[in-house]
Protein backbone atom coordinates (compact mmCIF):
# COMPACT_ATOMS: atom_id res chain seq x y z
CA UNK A 1 0.00 0.00 0.00
CA UNK A 2 2.92 1.94 0.63
CA UNK A 3 4.39 1.84 -2.67
CA UNK A 4 0.97 2.88 -4.02
CA UNK A 5 0.69 5.84 -2.16
CA UNK A 6 4.11 7.38 -3.56
CA UNK A 7 2.70 6.96 -6.68
CA UNK A 8 -0.91 8.99 -6.29
CA UNK A 9 0.90 12.26 -7.63
CA UNK A 10 2.36 10.55 -10.81
CA UNK A 11 -1.12 9.39 -11.56
CA UNK A 12 -2.96 12.78 -10.68
CA UNK A 13 -0.67 14.15 -13.05
CA UNK A 14 -1.40 11.27 -15.83
CA UNK A 15 -4.93 12.06 -14.97
CA UNK A 16 -5.18 16.00 -14.87
CA UNK A 17 -2.93 15.78 -18.26
CA UNK A 18 -5.53 13.48 -20.11
CA UNK A 19 -8.16 15.30 -18.91
CA UNK A 20 -6.95 19.34 -18.86
CA UNK A 21 -3.43 19.31 -20.60
CA UNK A 22 0.21 19.90 -19.24
CA UNK A 23 0.33 22.66 -17.45
CA UNK A 24 -2.62 22.11 -15.21
CA UNK A 25 -0.89 18.39 -14.30
CA UNK A 26 2.22 20.43 -13.26
CA UNK A 27 0.66 22.40 -10.97
CA UNK A 28 -1.37 19.04 -10.25
CA UNK A 29 1.38 17.28 -9.15
CA UNK A 30 2.95 20.02 -7.63
CA UNK A 31 0.10 20.07 -5.00
CA UNK A 32 -0.16 16.68 -4.69
CA UNK A 33 3.57 15.91 -3.92
CA UNK A 34 3.29 19.10 -1.52
CA UNK A 35 0.27 17.35 0.28
CA UNK A 36 1.64 13.75 0.03
CA UNK A 37 4.83 15.08 2.38
CA UNK A 38 3.01 17.04 4.25
CA UNK A 39 0.38 13.88 4.79
CA UNK A 40 2.96 11.54 5.23
CA UNK A 41 4.81 13.69 8.41
CA UNK A 42 1.34 14.57 9.76
CA UNK A 43 1.02 11.05 10.36
CA UNK A 44 4.64 9.46 11.18
CA UNK A 45 6.01 12.82 12.56
CA UNK A 46 9.09 12.19 9.78
CA UNK A 47 10.32 12.70 6.95
CA UNK A 48 12.50 10.72 4.74
CA UNK A 49 15.36 12.51 2.94
CA UNK A 50 14.46 11.04 -0.16
CA UNK A 51 10.60 12.64 -0.04
CA UNK A 52 12.35 15.80 0.49
CA UNK A 53 14.48 15.61 -2.55
CA UNK A 54 11.46 14.67 -4.58
CA UNK A 55 9.46 17.25 -3.29
CA UNK A 56 12.04 20.04 -3.82
CA UNK A 57 12.92 19.00 -7.78
CA UNK A 58 8.96 18.96 -8.32
CA UNK A 59 8.75 22.32 -7.12
CA UNK A 60 11.21 23.56 -8.84
CA UNK A 61 11.31 22.08 -12.12
CA UNK A 62 7.83 22.36 -11.93
CA UNK A 63 7.68 25.62 -11.17
CA UNK A 64 10.10 26.97 -13.78
CA UNK A 65 7.81 24.82 -16.16
CA UNK A 66 5.20 27.41 -15.46
CA UNK A 67 7.24 30.27 -15.01
CA UNK A 68 8.75 29.84 -18.60
CA UNK A 69 6.01 28.41 -20.17
CA UNK A 70 7.96 25.55 -21.20
CA UNK A 71 7.53 21.73 -20.49
CA UNK A 72 11.01 20.59 -21.13
CA UNK A 73 11.57 21.86 -17.48
CA UNK A 74 9.09 19.14 -16.28
CA UNK A 75 10.42 16.69 -18.18
CA UNK A 76 13.64 16.82 -17.07
CA UNK A 77 12.40 16.06 -13.55
CA UNK A 78 12.60 12.65 -13.72
CA UNK A 79 16.02 12.37 -14.71
CA UNK A 80 17.64 14.77 -12.26
CA UNK A 81 15.80 12.80 -9.18
CA UNK A 82 17.29 9.02 -11.05
CA UNK A 83 20.39 10.75 -11.05
CA UNK A 84 20.51 12.48 -8.22
CA UNK A 85 19.14 8.75 -6.27
CA UNK A 86 22.28 7.04 -8.33
CA UNK A 87 24.83 9.60 -6.68
CA UNK A 88 23.79 8.87 -3.87
CA UNK A 89 23.56 5.29 -4.27
CA UNK A 90 26.82 5.35 -5.10
CA UNK A 91 27.98 7.85 -2.74
CA UNK A 92 26.74 5.15 0.38
CA UNK A 93 28.87 2.54 -0.54
CA UNK A 94 31.75 4.33 0.03
CA UNK A 95 30.22 6.52 2.56
CA UNK A 96 29.37 5.10 6.01
CA UNK A 97 29.10 1.43 7.44
CA UNK A 98 26.22 0.33 5.13
CA UNK A 99 25.00 1.22 1.39
CA UNK A 100 21.53 2.04 1.37
CA UNK A 101 20.50 -1.24 -0.18
CA UNK A 102 21.51 -2.88 2.84
CA UNK A 103 20.02 -0.50 5.06
CA UNK A 104 16.51 -1.20 3.13
CA UNK A 105 17.00 -4.67 3.05
CA UNK A 106 19.28 -6.06 5.92
CA UNK A 107 16.18 -6.75 8.41
CA UNK A 108 14.99 -9.51 5.43
CA UNK A 109 18.58 -10.95 3.81
CA UNK A 110 22.06 -11.88 5.50
CA UNK A 111 24.27 -11.19 2.61
CA UNK A 112 28.27 -11.01 1.96
CA UNK A 113 29.57 -7.29 1.70
CA UNK A 114 30.04 -8.19 -1.66
CA UNK A 115 26.41 -8.76 -2.44
CA UNK A 116 25.19 -5.49 -1.04
CA UNK A 117 28.09 -4.14 -2.95
CA UNK A 118 26.34 -5.86 -6.16
CA UNK A 119 23.17 -5.18 -5.46
CA UNK A 120 23.64 -1.45 -4.89
CA UNK A 121 25.41 -0.85 -8.05
CA UNK A 122 22.73 -2.03 -9.73
CA UNK A 123 20.48 0.39 -8.48
CA UNK A 124 23.23 2.66 -9.54
CA UNK A 125 23.13 1.59 -13.06
CA UNK A 126 19.52 1.38 -13.00
CA UNK A 127 18.93 5.14 -12.18
CA UNK A 128 21.04 6.58 -14.46
CA UNK A 129 20.07 4.05 -17.30
CA UNK A 130 16.08 5.43 -16.58
CA UNK A 131 17.32 8.85 -16.77
CA UNK A 132 18.79 8.24 -20.02
CA UNK A 133 15.76 6.53 -21.07
CA UNK A 134 13.48 9.12 -19.94
CA UNK A 135 15.44 12.08 -21.65
CA UNK A 136 15.23 9.75 -24.82
CA UNK A 137 11.45 9.57 -24.67
CA UNK A 138 10.86 12.84 -23.84
CA UNK A 139 13.38 14.27 -26.82
CA UNK A 140 12.24 11.68 -29.36
CA UNK A 141 8.10 10.95 -29.07
CA UNK A 142 5.19 13.19 -28.60
CA UNK A 143 4.27 14.81 -25.58
CA UNK A 144 1.31 12.13 -24.92
CA UNK A 145 4.07 9.64 -25.40
CA UNK A 146 6.16 11.05 -22.56
CA UNK A 147 3.00 11.10 -20.08
CA UNK A 148 1.96 7.50 -20.79
CA UNK A 149 5.72 6.69 -20.43
CA UNK A 150 6.36 8.05 -17.69
CA UNK A 151 3.71 6.09 -15.32
CA UNK A 152 3.15 2.98 -17.49
CA UNK A 153 7.11 2.31 -18.72
CA UNK A 154 8.47 3.67 -15.89
CA UNK A 155 6.49 1.39 -13.40
CA UNK A 156 7.06 -1.63 -15.57
CA UNK A 157 10.52 -0.77 -16.07
CA UNK A 158 11.30 -0.67 -12.49
CA UNK A 159 8.89 -3.11 -11.34
CA UNK A 160 11.00 -5.58 -13.97
CA UNK A 161 14.13 -4.57 -12.60
CA UNK A 162 13.05 -5.18 -8.79
CA UNK A 163 11.53 -8.48 -9.74
CA UNK A 164 15.51 -9.69 -11.24
CA UNK A 165 16.79 -8.69 -8.12
CA UNK A 166 14.37 -10.29 -6.01
CA UNK A 167 15.23 -13.40 -7.95
CA UNK A 168 18.97 -12.62 -7.31
CA UNK A 169 18.69 -12.21 -3.60
CA UNK A 170 16.14 -14.66 -2.90
CA UNK A 171 18.92 -16.85 -2.26
CA UNK A 172 19.94 -14.90 1.20
CA UNK A 173 16.27 -14.54 2.37
CA UNK A 174 16.86 -14.96 6.02
CA UNK A 175 14.60 -18.20 7.25
CA UNK A 176 12.88 -16.62 10.06
CA UNK A 177 11.71 -13.87 7.75
CA UNK A 178 10.62 -16.87 4.91
CA UNK A 179 8.76 -18.80 7.22
CA UNK A 180 7.04 -16.07 9.22
CA UNK A 181 5.70 -14.37 5.14
CA UNK A 182 4.53 -18.26 4.74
Amino acid sequence: MKHFYDLIPVILFFIAYKLYGFYTATVVVIVATMIQVGSYWYFTRELKKSQLLVLLIVMLFGGMTLVFDDPTFFKWKPTVAYWLFAVGFLGSQYIGEKSFTERMMSQAITAPRSVWNRLNLAWVVFFIAMGIVNIYVAYNYSEDTWVNFKLFGIMGLTLAFIFGQGIFISQYLNKENANEES
